[in-house]
């Protein structure tokens, strides 16, 4: 073999190691040796019983995509000296044909991903020292078991070999012992088995399988490398918004055998619930088992706590030793690490091992029960439960679930693990990249599998719900989905899955990928059709959290909401007011739309006059609506924006139906729809330019508004009015309609001889590049400014949001962009534009009042960014609310 390349060495430690000997790292290094590199070395010093092993640096990842596929020079070199180390402190020699000493090879970053590299076990075995490891342990089955492990997983992650050419060999072997479980395959089945899965490797890779522990442990290594920059790493790190890592670590242990018969086994755990927050002890294990068994839900695992009934034939009460120290070992992790700890535990013939622990993933109605209940047995400080918990989460705890008199009605079809809640419906896809295509084209599908893998990130992303039909509680497909907040139920062993076919089986009956499933991700039900939802009740520990952000938070929280409906629930979430009423959207229902209609298509000012006369009642009554509901609060209300192009239609036979409503010719309404067609509508006849043209418009909505505050002072309903004039890029556009907006309002006061005191405020929305730059001119004419940050976005990078997913994900998968600037702030840019308008606003206007209302306002850092810069509060849409509460309170204490 050619000798490799080597890329320029760096000058900073390569390798660290840790075990009894010496250990050299420690947990604040999770950016150099990856979340699992850095608690391992943390648990080694703590005393707790780690196989000894070391961590390659995430430097070298971030060297080896630099050097496109190079080596880092000396790696290799560092890595035969450490394993000299691990050597030495096991007793065992690497690739020796009498007691060979095997280790595992796993990716870990600073953030746990699972669309990282699956991991490789039992490096080391080759044609000798699987004869050595046999005669040592005195257990062929056990070390031929390992061996066609080896050559599976590193035929798959190492050489991309198909897993499935490999369970195919399996399946000949199995049916021709008669039976139906790896387990129950005999020693002389495996030894086959061996010799079947090296024929599968040479074919697919022309090359036999490594036989130099060295050789295959640099593949390995690169292979983690590589694995950086797989599209499903990337895809994970897309969906995420995990921007800034130099890479992956490698972590290379001892390893410890779960599979050495039924006095050893396998298991992963949460210290706590991760779905439910419960504060019990929550994982899987299997005897007789390695690792991966248990995540990939290949068997179905058992639930920790029946551990204590574990018996083996020379240990009958291993089960309970076992479970008693790891009870012991969970308190000491809370302890130190002072929060629910995800771990991975071996036993080896009764003997236990920590083999990883790190921070645990959890539901956002988990995280909030958590963060509550930590702080109850003083482990933590209220102040650390609002920063811990993920602001985006708390949308998990506002998901509709199943109405229980629909579930009442109707059995279902089958009960799985809850292992993500939420309610969810959807047609059946059965892969990932069909979840990603039909959702894409508008279905709603739910994601069916046998069981899921890192491959399947983008599918489950865009899937409504997740079902499989193998695997626990701690299967990939429940910690994905949990981590997402994404419905799922796991282990439905009821459901036969035909991928090729595109249909399930289930007792009997047969469902499409044409047939709607109901999934229930609280208790593990599956209904056919679509089942009735109901909305959440908040309260409890949920209101805990939102007191304490309301107690730290700075920023005011208003929401998006043009209806009373919508006014009336985000007040219930805490909304403190609207931030912005989009009054077009109030033209589009029943006779409105026709009278909008009417005064588009008047060709003189006195019918255009007549037809707002027509929609000033409408208007007046949404605002009633609104302003009640928002009783005390501030509503800030946008005059029309959208070009009037939009409230016409552009097909024949609806203008036609247009023409027949008014009595006009057809020839009239295309006449006009060709004369309002503009070649960008975004930066059109639209917004003030609308007012400046026909001031009439204004006129009519200033009225209603107006009027719509004296009806409610009349009834003691406190309303407080802000009139918005949107799209304003010089100041000569606001004086002129401030005036007109004004002059209106104290005309409807002396028709209405009202005396009383209505403070409506005037102010603009900053979405042109032009308007942050004249800040300081635009505000002597502002009463407050409302930046509307999706326009704003797009004029400023000159992206349409409408179609910047034709290129967005490639500027995204190529770091262009870090991330989508229309879901999270473009600080550097647009944010720039933000601040420069806030100082030169208040400069010129020191009273005036500063917000958000783009969808930004809902999205922790961007209002992490709006703290900073010193905004007076953040609009999102109501559901939305909630998290705008936390990350405010967030951003004032990270502050």
């Amino acid at each position: 073999m050619a000798k490799k390349k080597r890329a320029a060495s760096s000058s900073s430690k390569m390798v660290y190691y840790f075990g009894k000997t010496r250990t050299d790292g420690d947990t604040s290094m999770k950016q150099l040796l990856g979340g699992k590199g850095a608690n391992l070395a943390d648990m080694t010093s703590i005393g707790l019983p780690v196989p000894a092993g070391f961590t390659i640096t995430t430097e070298c990842c971030d060297q080896y995509s630099k050097a496109k596929g190079k080596m880092p020079k000396g790696l290799m070199e560092d890595v035969a000296k450490v394993v000299k180390t691990l050597e030495k402190e096991t007793g065992k020699q690497f690739g020796d044909s009498k007691d060979p000493l095997l280790v595992s090879v796993r990716s870990g970053a600073a953030v746990s991903m699972p669309g990282m590299m699956n991991t490789i076990l039992n490096l080391g075995l080759n044609d000798e020292s699987v004869v050595g490891l046999s005669n040592k342990t005195g257990n062929e089955r056990f070390a031929y078991d390992a061996y066609r492990r080896l050559i599976n997983m590193y035929g798959d992650v190492v050489m991309e070999v198909g897993h499935e050419y490999f369970e195919e060999a399996f399946d000949k072997i199995k049916k021709k012992y008669g039976v139906a479980l790896d387990t129950d395959v005999p020693t002389q089945g495996l030894v086959e088995l061996v010799d079947a899965y090296k024929r599968v490797y040479k074919k697919h890779t022309k090359q036999d399988f490594p036989q130099d522990p060295m050789h295959q442990l640099e593949l390995a290594i690169e292979a983690v490398f590589k694995s950086w920059d797989s599209d499903k790493a990337i895809s994970y790190r897309r969906i995420e918004g995990i921007t800034g890592l130099k890479g992956t670590a490698v972590n290379v242990q001892s390893m410890v055998f779960g599979n050495m018969g039924d006095d050893s086994g396998t298991g992963v755990a949460f210290t706590r619930n991760p779905s439910t927050g419960e504060n019990k002890f929550y994982g899987e294990f299997l005897v007789n088992a390695q690792g991966e068994d248990v995540v990939a839900g290949i068997r179905t695992p058992q639930p920790v706590k029946d551990m204590p009934k574990w018996k083996a034939p020379n240990d009958k009460t291993i089960g309970k030793k076992v479970h008693a120290e790891l009870m012991a070992i969970k308190d000491k992790l809370e302890k130190h690490y002072k929060d629910v700890q995800d771990i991975e535990f071996t036993i080896e013939q009764g003997k236990l091992y920590m083999l990883q622990t790190r921070n645990g993933k959890r539901t956002g109605p988990a995280a909030v029960r958590i963060a509550c209940e930590m702080v109850k047995e003083k482990l933590i400080t209220e102040k650390t439960a609002v920063m811990r918990i993920p602001a985006g989460d708390l949308t998990q705890l506002l998901l509709p679930s199943f109405d229980p008199a629909a579930k009442k009605k109707q059995s279902p079809l089958c009960v799985g693990l809850p292992a993500s809640p939420g309610a969810a419906f959807g047609k059946l896809a059965f892969t990932a990249n069909e979840a990603v295509e039909r959702s894409h084209a508008g279905e709603q599908v739910l994601l069916v599998r046998k069981e899921t893998s890192p491959e399947d990130v983008d599918g489950m992303h865009s899937a409504a719900g997740i079902l499989t039909s193998t695997g626990g509680m701690t299967s990939h497909a429940a910690v994905v989905a949990r981590g997402w907040g994404k419905c799922c139920v796991a282990g439905a062993g009821a459901i036969e899955i035909n991928e090729k076919g595109r249909k399930i089986t289930v007792n009997g009956k047969t469902y499409t990928h044409k047939d709607v499933l109901s999934i229930d991700g609280s208790t593990g039900e599956v209904f056919a059709g679509q089942m009735a939802t109901v909305e959440p009740k908040l309260g409890g520990d949920f209101a805990t959290v939102m007191k304490w952000a309301d107690k730290h938070r700075r920023l005011g929280i208003r929401t998006n909401a043009d209806s009373p409906a919508d006014s009336k629930r985000a007040r219930e979430f805490g909304a403190e007011g609207i931030g912005l009423c989009r009054t077009e959207h109030m033209f589009f229902e029943g006779d409105r739309i026709l009278a909008m209609r009417e005064m588009i298509l008047a060709d003189n000012l006195e019918a255009r006059e007549k037809a707002l006369t027509k929609l000033l009642p409408y208007q007046r009554k949404d605002f009633e609506g609104i302003f009640k509901a928002m009783n005390g609060l501030p509503v800030t209300v946008r005059l029309l924006d959208p070009p009037l192009h939009e409230f016409l239609p552009h097909d024949k036979k609806g203008q036609a139906d247009v023409a027949r409503s008014l009595a006009i010719k057809p020839a009239e309404v295309e006449r006009r729809v060709a004369q309002l067609h503009e070649a960008n509508p975004m930066l059109g006849h639209r917004g003030c330019r609308l007012s400046i043209t026909y001031p009439e418009i204004l006129t009519m909505q200033v009225t209603a508004i107006t009027e719509a505050v004296i009806n409610c002072k009349k009834k003691k309903i406190d309303a407080q009015a802000e009139v918005m004039i949107p799209l304003v890029g010089t100041v000569q556009e606001l004086a002129i309609l401030r005036q007109l907006a004004q002059e209106t309002i104290d005309n409807v006061v002396a028709a209405k001889k009202y005396g009383g005191k209505l403070d409506i405020l005037i102010g603009t929305m900053i979405e042109i590049p032009r308007a942050a730059l004249t800040a300081d001119e635009v505000a002597t004419e502002a009463d407050f400014f409302s930046f509307g940050t999706n326009d704003l976005t797009q004029m400023t990078f000159g992206y349409s949001r409408d179609d910047v997913n034709t290129f967005l994900p490639d500027y995204i998968g190529q770091e262009v962009l870090e991330k989508d600037p229309f879901q999270s702030l473009d600080t550097s840019g647009v944010g720039q534009l933000v601040a420069m308008a806030v100082e030169k606003g208040r400069r010129t206007n020191a009273k005036i009042k500063l917000g958000i209302c783009g969808e930004h306002g809902g999205d922790p850092a961007s209002i992490n960014f709006c703290h900073k810069v010193g905004l007076d509060y953040v609009s999102c849409s109501p559901f939305r609310v909630p998290i705008a509460r936390l990350a405010a309170a967030q951003a004032a204490l990270a502050d």
